[in-house]
């Protein structure tokens, strides 16, 4: 039997960063992964929302937007068969990258190794037991069955986790009798691009940009690149296809034919994939010394938010494992990652359904509700707020006072006596700091009392407060104007022991 700190089931984006994010804190991650090699079926086409502002603090974005090999598209995404469109916004709160899945788990593979993750390919886990120190996992792997045990187990095996059933954690919530399926594909021969986007296809005629909803479902179009179009459909099937075997182009065809009503022809696919809808949560993110994270935690009934949320539970999660690893965990900090995560899944959950309202609808009272929104959605307020909700920058974590606390710290352009920093170069660490705003040493002599907290005296245009604590994970564990020395060193002990 071997021993390790930290042992993470599945070597999807979640798990991957999970491990490269454990070994920033010091600790040693095992990772397994049932999968003999990376996979290169088609899923999520690329991520977006708050993870890539962390992926900068980390110093990672560059790296992945140098994989990406074609232009970045406009700020325009699906909210519930309308388009929540940014590109007139100076500053969108949404934006993404359209790095296909495959290429992104190749690139955090590479992180985690370069950081000294152990990841083994072709090891399935088979069973899971834990007592109040430590957890065990039996492994079928390339050689036989073996053990191995480790202080804490999480499972990033995405919807059908085998975690998560060994620990006894619920998975409530509704599956869709929907498949979705989407191609990007050169420009057909025989069909014509006008003009204003629409398309002329010969026995259909026009096809309008957006989507065109029929009685047997939904078709939807839009540019991608110059000679590059991307085709989804929405269909009521009660199938439940196997994620791992890919769709082929004669599936989509036939798909987007029963649609439309006729054939429609189809270029050369650059990418195809299909999925279903489910809308469903972990009753708890956490059973002992189990969690779960990413797809093994909820499922979400629209597209572009699984990575984001995945990636996020991840950062979220290391550095209170690390703690509990390394004996310095606070009371009650582990259980901080379900009330905080799964608070930011529920309210992932309230419109990813709100979604599934407007997509779903086939009646006149659907239609009116379509069209009222869509009106809704040309006025700036609403299309921030709408924007931030797919972002998830409008999470603000429970607890706390100041209106600063339980959100993702800005990246502030900071000036100290040893030159210019931000707060996001501070972070690419991943550790704990302190940033003093306005000259403050008797909040920086209890500050440190607490030697795992970096400090950081500095000034910035405009400072938001007079001082603020930002976790590892980015967001802001205390902030305060004036406040006495004993209220930042209660919030020390709460979060750093």
């Amino acid at each position: 039997m071997t021993l390790t700190d930290v042992i993470v089931v599945g070597a999807g984006p979640t798990g991957l960063m999970l491990a490269a994010e454990l070994r920033l804190a010091g600790v040693r991650p095992l990772v397994l992964e049932r999968h003999p090699r990376l996979r290169e079926t088609a899923k999520a086409g690329g991520l977006g929302g708050q993870i890539l502002e962390l992926l900068r603090y980390r110093g990672l974005l560059e790296r992945l937007e140098a994989a990406v090999t074609g232009p970045v598209p406009p700020p325009v995404f699906p909210f519930g068969g309308l388009h929540v469109d940014l590109s007139d916004l100076a500053d969108p709160p949404m934006h993404a990258l359209p790095l296909p899945q495959a290429r992104l788990e190749r690139l955090l593979d590479d992180r985690a190794r370069e950081l000294g993750a152990e990841i083994r390919r072709g090891h399935e886990v088979l069973a899971v037991t834990q007592d109040g120190d430590s957890v065990t996992v039996g492994v079928r792997g390339p050689d036989g069955p073996y053990e191995v045990t480790a202080r804490y187990v999480v499972g990033c095996d995405g919807p059908r986790s085998r975690v998560r059933e060994l620990a006894g954690i619920g998975f409530p919530g509704t599956s869709y009798p929907e498949v979705n399926r989407i191609g990007q594909v050169t420009v057909p021969a025989g069909i014509t691009v006008r003009p204003d986007g629409d398309l002329e296809v010969p026995g259909l005629g026009t096809v309008h940009a957006g989507f065109t909803r029929t009685d047997r479902g939904v078709f939807g179009f839009g540019s991608v690149t110059p000679g590059v179009l991307m085709f989804s459909t929405v269909e009521e099937e009660p199938v439940e296809y196997d994620d791992d075997v890919p769709m082929d182009l004669a599936e989509f065809q036939a798909s987007i034919g029963r649609v439309l009503g006729g054939e429609f022809p189809l270029g050369e696919p650059r990418r195809l994939s299909r999925f279903t809808f489910k809308a469903r949560q972990a009753s708890s993110y956490g059973a002992g010394r189990v969690f779960v994270a990413g797809d093994a935690a909820h499922l979400f009934p629209a597209t572009g938010v699984a990575l984001n949320a995945g990636l996020l539970d991840a950062v979220n999660l290391a550095w209170k494992l690390a703690a509990g690893v390394d004996g310095w965990a606070p009371p009650g900090l582990l259980a901080t990652y379900h009330e905080e995560r799964h608070f930011a899944g529920a309210r992932t959950m309230l419109h990813t359904q709100a979604q599934v309202a407007l997509r779903r609808g086939l009646d006149p009272a659907a239609d009116a509700l379509r069209e009222v929104v869509g009106e809704l959605l040309t006025d700036e307020v609403v299309v921030r707020r709408v924007g931030a909700l797919i972002a998830g920058t409008d999470i603000r974590y429970p607890g706390g006072d100041h209106p600063l606390t339980g959100t993702f710290a800005p990246d502030l352009a900071l000036h100290t006596d040893d030159g210019p920093t931000s707060v996001a170069e501070l972070l690419r660490r991943a550790r704990p700091v302190f940033v003093d705003l306005a000259g403050r040493p008797d909040l920086r002599e209890v500050v440190a009392e607490w030697p795992r907290v970096e400090v950081c005296a500095a000034k910035t245009d405009r400072p938001p407060a007079d001082a603020l604590l930002i976790r590892p994970d980015g967001y802001i564990a205390w902030a305060a104007s004036e406040s006495p020395a004993d209220a930042l060193r209660a919030a020390l002990t709460a979060w750093f022991g």
